[in-house]
C-alpha cells in the first residue's frame, strides 16, 4: 500500500477560514489538525476568535434578511441545495481523504460519509419543493391559515467524529429553511467543513448566508449560544456540554435541538440468528472503531445461550482486521486522537478494577503502523453488573460490555435502566416479542435484526440525557422555522363589539 500516492492530491496550504462569505485568516487560538494514523501533522490554523464570530454574525444578518435571498419562492432555494449535492458527489474523493487525514476513518467510511451527505442536501432540496403550508378548517367569515417562516440565524455545532455528515444534517434543512447558517466544526476535526465551505461558495449561495468557524467552545461556542441574533443552536456533542447549552439557551428563550451521548443496549433473545447477531453485533459496536453516538455498548445474551454466544463472539471479534484507514481491508481503524485512546483505555482500566473480565482487546496494538497512530484493539468486557461505571458512561470507543439476562421482563427493565436513551438494537424472529421490546425501550430508534442504518427520512434523536428535538425526516426543514398563523376577514362587517360601542 503507497500511502503517498493516496493522498497525493491533497494540500493543506490555504488555512483560511470561511468567515460571512469571505476567506480570511482567523484571529484565534492555533489549532493543529494531526493524522492520528501516523501522528503526523496535516496543517495548523488559526482559528476563529469572537471578533471573527462577531463578523460572521453581522454578515449573516445582512445576508439573510437581505430580500434576494428571503423572498426566493422555495424551488428556488431547492436550486442550491442540489447544487451543493452535486458538489460533493463531484469532489467526494477528495472529501473523503480530507476527513481520513482528520479523522482517521477508514476511506471507505468516509466516502459514504460524503454521498451521505450529497443525498442529505438533495433531500432537503425535494422536502423543501415538495412542503406546503395548510389552509385550517374554517370556523367562522375568516380565513385562517398557518404558514412558516425562516427563524433567521442558527448555529450548527457538530462533533468530530463524522464531521461531514454531521454538517449537512443540521446546514441543509437550516438553510433550505431561509436561514443563514454559522457552522461551528470540533476543533480536532476542522478540515472537511472547510470543503464544505469552497463546495457552498462554488454552488452560488449568497454570500454571508454560510461560515465555517472552528474555535475553542468557551469562546466561538458561546459566543453562538449567548448572541442575541442567533435564533437557534443545533448542537450534537456530549451530554454535559449540551446540558450546559441548554440552560443558556432557556435564559434568552432560543429552541435548541440537542443530538447527545449514548449507551444504548443491544438484546439477543435465545431464538435470534447467532451469525445475523453477531455480524450486526460487531458492526454496531466496532465500525468506526466504536466512535458513533448509537454504538450498541451493552450487550444482553439471554441465559440460555449466553456461553456459546459470548464465545463464537469473541471469535469473530479476534478476527477483525485493525490497520491502516486508507488500508481497503481494514475494518477497525485508529481512534481520533492519541488523547481520545488514553481516555478509551481510562475507562477499560477502570472496568478492571471494577472486576471485570477482559475477554478480548483491552489495549493497544503494536508493532509495525501501532507504534505511531492512535490504535486500540476491540474489547469485549464481562462480569460486571450494569450499575458498574463501564455500563453507564459512553466510552465512546471499541468497547463492548456483555451481560446475561432471564427474560423479556428483565431486560427490558436493564435497557431502560440506564441516563442515556439513544438507541437499541434487538435481534429474534418473534415479530410481536421485538414489537413488544421495541415499545417499552426508552430509546430514539430501535432497529430490530440490524442495527446503525440509517435514512435521512426518518427522524432521529434521542430521550432521557440523550437529547431533545429530532433531526431527519420531512419536519426536519420545519425544526428550523417559526410558525404563524393568518386570520383574514372574508365577512367585509364591522365587528359586533364596535356596532354596540357606536350605537
Amino acid at each position: 500500500m503507497n500511502i503517498s500516492d493516496k493522498i497525493s492530491d491533497i494540500s493543506f496550504s490555504d488555512t483560511r477560514l470561511f468567515i460571512g462569505g469571505e476567506w480570511e485568516e482567523g484571529t484565534g487560538a492555533d489549532i493543529t489538525s494531526i493524522f492520528p494514523a501516523d501522528g503526523s501533522i496535516n496543517c495548523v490554523l488559526k482559528g476563529a476568535s469572537v471578533a471573527d464570530g462577531e463578523r460572521a454574525i453581522k454578515r449573516a444578518k445582512a445576508a439573510q434578511s437581505d430580500p434576494a435571498w428571503r423572498n426566493l419562492l422555495p424551488h428556488q432555494r431547492a436550486r442550491y441545495l442540489y447544487a451543493i449535492a452535486d458538489g460533493i458527489e463531484k469532489n467526494a474523493d477528495r472529501i473523503s481523504k480530507i476527513q481520513t487525514l482528520d479523522t482517521g476513518k477508514t476511506l471507505t467510511e468516509t466516502r459514504a460519509l460524503a454521498l451521505s451527505a450529497a443525498a442529505t442536501f438533495r433531500y432537503f432540496g425535494a422536502v423543501l419543493e415538495t412542503s406546503d403550508d395548510e389552509l385550517t378548517a374554517q370556523r367562522g367569515e375568516y380565513l385562517t391559515y398557518s404558514l412558516h417562516e425562516p427563524l433567521g440565524l442558527v448555529a450548527a455545532i457538530t462533533p468530530w467524529n463524522s464531521p461531514i455528515a454531521s454538517d449537512a444534517q443540521k446546514v441543509a434543512p437550516a438553510l433550505a429553511a431561509g436561514n443563514a447558517v454559522l457552522l461551528k466544526p470540533a476543533s480536532w476535526t476542522p478540515l472537511v467543513s472547510l470543503e464544505l465551505a469552497r463546495i457552498i461558495e462554488a454552488s452560488g449561495l449568497p454570500k454571508g448566508l454560510f461560515s465555517v468557524l472552528p474555535g475553542a467552545g468557551r469562546e466561538i461556542g458561546n459566543l453562538l449560544v449567548e448572541h442575541p441574533d442567533i435564533a437557534k443552536v443545533s448542537f450534537t456533542g456530549g451530554t454535559s456540554t449540551g446540558r450546559a447549552l441548554a440552560v443558556k439557551a432557556a435564559q434568552k428563550l432560543m429552541p435548541v435541538s440537542l443530538e447527545l451521548g449514548g449507551k444504548s443496549p443491544t438484546i439477543v433473545f435465545e431464538d435470534a440468528d447467532i451469525d445475523l447477531s453477531i455480524a450486526g453485533l460487531l458492526f454496531g459496536i466496532f465500525s468506526s472503531t466504536g466512535q458513533s453516538c448509537i454504538a450498541g455498548s451493552r450487550l444482553f445474551v439471554q441465559k440460555s445461550i449466553y456461553k456459546e454466544f459470548v464465545e463464537k463472539l469473541v471469535t469473530a471479534t479476534n478476527k477483525l482486521v485493525v490497520g491502516h484507514p486508507f488500508d481497503p481491508a481494514t475494518q477497525v481503524s485508529t481512534l481520533v486522537h492519541p488523547d481520545h485512546r488514553q481516555s478509551v483505555a481510562d475507562y477499560v482500566e477502570m472496568a478492571r478494577a471494577d472486576g471485570g473480565l477482559i475477554l478480548c482487546g483491552g489495549e493497544a496494538p503494536t508493532g509495525d503502523i501501532y507504534d505511531k497512530g492512535a490504535f486500540y484493539l476491540p474489547t469485549i468486557i464481562a462480569g460486571v453488573t450494569n450499575d458498574a461505571r463501564i455500563c453507564r458512561e459512553e466510552v465512546f470507543g471499541p468497547v463492548l460490555v456483555v451481560m446475561p439476562f432471564e427474560d423479556e421482563a428483565d431486560v427490558i427493565a436493564m435497557g431502560n435502566d440506564n441516563e442515556y436513551g439513544l438507541a437499541c438494537g434487538l435481534w429474534s424472529p418473534d415479530f410481536a416479542k421485538c414489537w413488544r421490546v421495541a415499545r417499552a425501550i426508552n430509546s430514539g430508534t430501535v432497529w430490530i435484526n440490524t442495527y446503525k442504518q440509517f435514512s435521512i427520512s426518518t427522524p432521529f434523536g434521542g430521550e432521557k440525557d440523550s437529547g431533545m428535538g429530532r433531526e431527519k425526516g420531512r419536519n426536519g426543514i420545519k425544526a428550523y422555522m417559526a410558525q404563524k398563523s393568518i386570520y383574514q376577514d372574508i365577512s367585509g362587517k364591522l365587528h359586533p363589539w364596535a356596532k354596540v360601542h357606536n350605537s
